[in-house]
């Protein structure tokens, strides 16, 4: 998944997700962590939350996976460290004080084998007591908003059109976003909340939390969990 296509219309289509709203909720489940710590935003994506978070106060590295999505991110923050990394890939110089990794990203890695290498490469490069903050987007998104729908979404700069196929025996959502004469394609899989759980706590972290997120209640869960 290189998401070339998405990263230009990215911003453009995800301005009424409400990340001003996200963001205080987020800085709020960190206020526990000192001003001037380093928090890694993990599927940085174009920066939105890291940028947040450097003018919170906050050293930040973004990293994602994809370098478009990235140069997107180093046009907006000049002063952000980005990193292009795989999340089961992670590979830092030292240690952070925190981690969040949001917007479903967690859902986007496929193979369960590589959210539990995830896991563990990041349990390397946190401190003990370090709080790592991650969202997904749970089997009732996927069955009943997602599901095999399709949505149509325009503004000034482009028209997409999402195409879905809920593929339960795999626990996926086939995704197509069409924007024309380009297209990016994707699945999202659901994990249930003991999977996940079991592989935080065999990478050394505890679940601390799990939250509804405000405003998607059933649709999106938030998980608090610690480096032990």
């Amino acid at each position: 998944m290189s998401y070339d296509a998405l990263a230009q219309h990215y911003d453009s289509f995800t301005s009424n997700m409400g990340y001003k709203k996200r963001t205080e909720f987020i800085c709020a489940l960190l206020s526990s962590v000192p001003r001037t710590s380093t928090i890694l935003d993990l599927a940085c994506g174009t920066g939105i939350y890291s940028r947040a978070l450097l003018d919170f106060g906050y050293d930040v590295i973004g990293i994602d996976a994809s370098p478009d999505m990235l140069s997107i991110a180093r046009e907006k923050c000049p002063a952000l460290l980005l990193l292009c990394q795989r999340l089961e890939d992670l590979d830092l110089y030292g240690t952070a004080q925190a981690a969040i990794c949001l917007t479903d990203s967690v859902n986007h890695i496929t193979e369960p084998k590589f959210v539990q290498k995830f896991f563990k490469r990041l349990a390397l490069f946190l401190e003990p007591g370090s709080p790592f903050i991650f969202d997904i987007n749970t089997l009732y998104k996927h069955e009943h908003i997602l599901a095999n729908n399709t949505f149509v979404y325009e503004n000034s700069e482009a028209t997409l059109v999402w195409h879905n196929k809920w593929l339960p025996e795999d626990k996926m959502t086939e995704i197509t976003l069409d924007f024309g004469e380009e297209q990016e394609r994707f699945c999202e899989r659901v994990y249930e909340l003991e999977e996940l759980t079991n592989w935080l706590n065999d990478a050394g972290f505890a679940v601390e939390q799990t939250l509804e997120a405000p405003g998607e209640e059933k649709e999106r869960i938030y998980i608090i969990a610690t480096k032990i």
